[in-house]
């Protein structure tokens, strides 16, 4: 919505969309909900609004309202980047590349848990190769 200044000729603006307009529509309505507005000034926005056919029009509706913040990342991004950056310093910590000594016992529970995963894949292949119809001795079944 930036892109037009206000002051902008009509011939010279870009057209708004209704996504546009929503987004006008939402920062009003937030700044009613955070006491910015009063209801007669949200209504005569909202009336204003539905007539806009400019960016520069939305812009002018809300000139005098702080910008909004970014929305915090939701979803499985932050956990993943987040358990990441955990296994990174785990494994360094492991081979010993570490900025910080860490104790002998993190390291045991940490070489203990590499362990019980090795094995529980192990057990999970063989369980794999037994229903596809392998003997674990090594001969095919018929």
């Amino acid at each position: 919505m930036s892109d037009n200044v206000p002051g902008t000729l009509a011939e010279d603006g870009i057209r708004c969309s209704d996504a546009e307009r929503e987004q006008v529509r939402a920062a009003l309505y937030t700044a009613a909900g955070e006491g910015r507005l009063t209801m007669d000034e949200v209504e005569d926005r909202l009336g204003r609004l539905e007539e806009a056919r400019f960016r520069h029009e939305l812009a002018a509706m809300t000139a005098d309202l702080p910008a909004s913040e970014p929305a915090e990342a939701t979803g499985w991004r932050p956990i993943l980047a987040a358990a990441r950056r955990t296994l990174l310093a785990d494994l360094a910590v492991l081979f010993g590349r570490s900025a910080e000594p860490a104790p002998a016992r993190r390291r045991v529970l940490m070489i203990v848990a590499a362990v019980i995963v090795l094995v529980l894949m192990a057990a999970i292949a063989l369980q794999g190769f037994e229903s596809h119809g392998f003997d674990p001795r090594g001969l095919e079944r018929g």
